[in-house]
């Protein structure tokens, strides 16, 4: 279904000067720009009921993540990235910090190999809260009440039509929505900014796509960083470096890929976030959506053997950078 018209928050600017705002179709339901996509109910029922062929070997998987938990971030004011599990990320850059898709719980009906880093509480002198979308392994109410809770004056940003769902949970805190190719408005000391991912959106019963889907780009005077969110493979990453042609560090999911017929609408596979990585053009890979929950057929440590074999064979233009829970990555 071809859409008929566009959104924006025209509080907001664009960055992107061709672009005519984020696409809705006739039933009011945004759209990915490239590949259209509505679940349907027969593909997920042939996921839920056929073999996974890899069933014995997920079993039998022992790959854990590792926690470090080093809190020596508290105690300075560096430039630091640390990876809590899944898409949650804390982020300091010229002393601003963002935590992004907290979700320090248990997800209803979804096995969970590794606890996050650290509690919620830890995180009270935030700047900013990002959620990327509304799927609840990337916002989750608990974690979103905590957070809120010891940072009432903390701004969240996120995608268009989001607040509705935010708002009850975040104890008055301001709430800025944005489209894709959307700059925030932030402390000048950083610049963010929301961009086209390739996924889609639901919470509730009639509510599909309803509310937007994105990743983030972060930017200093010095350093820039790409967080994909959830998002299977496409044209969004070379444009993404045509807009910021000097990535740093690219954080891209790299699981819940399998069976590949049905997640790579959504979900991107280690080879394919390969290429996202070197379309880029960034200087740094970190993985991130693994190891954590368990969302797919595949083994939970495959992820991360598929990309060692990558790097072995020098098949990854820049560093591959695999973080532990709770390390302190300076940068």
């Amino acid at each position: 279904m071809k859409p008929y018209r566009y959104q924006w928050n025209n509080k907001l600017p664009t960055i992107r000067q061709d672009w005519p705002g984020t696409p809705v179709d006739t039933t009011h339901s945004f759209v990915n720009e490239e590949f259209p996509f509505v679940p349907r109910l027969p593909e997920v029922l042939k996921w839920a009921f056929q073999r996974n062929p890899q069933r014995e070997e997920k079993k039998a998987d022992d790959f854990r993540l590792v926690h470090q938990d080093d809190t020596t971030f508290l105690q300075h004011h560096k430039d630091c990235l640390i990876w809590l599990g899944h898409s949650t990320f804390f982020i300091r850059l010229n002393g601003i910090q963002v935590l992004i898709d907290p979700v320090f719980y248990k997800v209803p009906l979804t096995k969970r190999y590794a606890e996050h880093a650290f509690a919620p509480e830890m995180f009270s002198n935030l700047d900013y809260l990002l959620i990327s979308h509304n799927h609840q392994d990337h916002c989750q109410e608990k974690s979103i009440r905590k957070i809120t809770a010891v940072n009432p004056d903390l701004t969240i940003l996120t995608g268009l039509h989001m607040d509705s769902l935010l708002k009850p949970w975040s104890k008055g805190c301001t709430i800025q929505t944005a489209g894709w190719y959307q700059q925030y408005e932030t402390s000048e000391a950083l610049s963010i900014y929301y961009l086209p991912s390739r996924h889609w959106s639901k919470r509730a019963v009639n509510d599909t796509n309803k509310q937007l889907w994105g990743a983030f780009v972060f930017q200093t005077k010095d350093k820039t960083i790409y967080f994909s969110g959830d998002t299977g493979y496409g044209h969004h990453f070379i444009e993404a470096k045509t807009l910021f042609p000097a990535i740093d560090i690219a954080i891209i999911g790299v699981g819940a890929y399998k069976p590949e017929w049905f997640m790579h609408a959504n979900h991107i596979s280690p080879q394919d976030a390969v290429n996202a990585f070197h379309e880029l053009g960034a200087k740094t890979f970190i993985p991130m959506h693994y190891g954590t929950f368990d969302l797919s057929d595949e083994p939970v440590g495959e992820p991360v053997r598929i990309l060692k074999q990558l790097e072995g064979e020098k098949k990854i233009k820049g560093a591959l950078k695999f973080l532990d829970l709770g390390e302190n990555y300076l940068f």
